[in-house]
């Protein structure tokens, strides 16, 4: 069966015996799963002990967890057996190092798929990653902070009213993504505040392309507005998104987290749960900005085009 495995590493501010004692807990784990978090009806079991849990969804599938061996508070070894969608045994290990006052954590994983899904190993590698990058953002806050900021508000199928934008379209990796957005709204909102009577309603982005494997993404950012003004500034294009239905998943929280929203809608839309779209991108649209409000009180709303 073709293996792969993955790891992703991150410094929490707090000492390898606090962070030992989250992760080596599986009661804390809900609080800050990368999965559990996009299904908020899946039925988690945690068994005496805090030292094993199972749990079974409809978008997360079915499996349990063990710790199999503690090294305190330098290592853990766990296995996961996952039942749905289909059954495979992988081994779960975190090795923490002092980090100045902090402590490297790295979370790892080594798993397999079925034999006829070999053409998956680089894409499953990228999107577990994501993943397990997620979970170390949101563990972070969770140990350092004692609350994870991203809250997921399922809004349904409902119409999207459709608009015409102005806007700067960019390519770039995922870790550059968040510079070339700041610089393009630091750009498109110097046009607004000059513009004011033509902006139509709060910014915007489309995602053309997310790339995980190549690490390219394509994009642009915008602001709907009344009508196209007849000249725009170097390096601004125009264009529209039509009327439709959409699929709406709202995040509350931290930008850093809004992985959390994206990924449970790809789940709901590989899960069948609606019919995609297909031929107009998904976008997110900002309900607030910030410096209008505190970084966890901000709202961003997903929507995936629906099909019908």
């Amino acid at each position: 069966m073709p293996k792969f495995t993955v790891t992703k590493t991150i410094t929490i501010q707090a000492s390898p015996e606090k962070v030992y004692s989250i992760i080596s807990d599986y009661h804390h784990w809900p609080a800050w799963s990368p999965w559990l978090i996009t299904e908020p009806g899946v039925n988690v079991v945690v068994k005496s002990g805090g030292k094993e849990y199972t749990w079974e969804g409809k978008r997360t599938g079915s499996g349990e967890m063990k710790v199999l061996k503690e090294g305190a508070p330098h290592r853990l070894d766990m296995v996961v057996n996952f039942l749905k969608p289909w059954k495979s045994t992988s081994p779960v290990w975190f090795e923490l190092k002092p980090q100045g006052q902090g402590t490297e954590v790295t979370w790892g994983m080594t798993g397999s798929l079925p034999f006829f899904m070999f053409f998956m190993t680089k894409m499953m590698t990228a999107y577990l990653g994501m993943d397990y990058h997620r979970g170390l953002l949101m563990l972070k806050d969770y140990i350092e902070t004692g609350n994870v900021p991203s809250k997921l508000t399922f809004k349904g199928i409902q119409p999207y009213a459709g608009c015409t934008y102005i806007g700067i379209k960019t390519n770039c990796t995922m870790d550059t993504l968040s510079g070339k957005m700041s610089d393009d709204f630091a750009k498109l909102s110097a046009w607004a505040a000059q513009h004011a009577g033509d902006v139509a309603g709060p910014g915007f982005s489309i995602y053309h392309t997310w790339d995980v494997v190549k690490n390219k993404v394509a994009y642009t950012s915008a602001f709907p507005v009344k009508q196209v003004p007849g000249q725009l500034p170097a390096g601004f294009i125009s264009g529209s998104i039509p009327a439709m239905n959409v699929n709406t998943i709202a995040h509350t929280g931290t930008y850093a987290h809004l992985g959390n929203a994206w990924t449970t809608q790809y789940m709901m839309q590989r899960n069948k749960e609606y019919k995609y779209r297909k031929g107009i991108d998904p976008f997110e649209v900002y309900a607030n900005m910030p410096g209008q409000v505190p970084d966890e009180q901000l709202v961003t709303e997903i929507h995936f085009p629906v099909a019908g």
